[in-house]
């Protein structure tokens, strides 16, 4: 991935993190850090995500070993996602983000405000 020379995001680095870190991902693992969900409850506990946005994320975090699905034998079947150890491990880099997002949240909006007002005047 990077040396002490250089820094590089090899392509299967930046698919496994483009799945790990988007739109809904961090919140399917936040639920699920907290407790095993049902898809339901996830729906509930995310209420901004479709069915099949849902059904693909949990298969992605899936694929990556992230989360696990386990059928519970009731009437009906019901299906029932946990995180993994794997997925675990995951906690403390994401609190790292998001500590430096809130750190640098100040400067950020300074930054978009100062892109937005410059692309606001028309070039001669």
């Amino acid at each position: 991935m990077d040396t002490a020379d250089e820094f590089r995001i090899d392509a299967p680095h930046r698919e496994l993190l483009d799945q790990i870190l988007d739109k809904w991902s961090l919140s399917v693992l936040n639920e699920l850090c907290e407790r095993p969900c049902r898809f339901n409850e996830l729906r509930r506990a995310i209420p901004q995500v479709t069915q099949k946005s849902l059904t693909a994320t949990l298969r992605r975090l899936e694929r990556n070993g992230v989360i696990e699905r386990e059928v519970v034998s009731t009437r009906p079947v019901a299906v029932r996602y946990r995180i993994t150890p794997l997925g675990k491990t995951l906690r403390h880099p994401v609190d790292v983000l998001l500590a430096w997002a809130s750190q640098n949240m100040p400067a950020i909006a300074r930054a978009r405000e100062s892109f937005d007002t410059r692309e606001e005047i028309p070039a001669r």
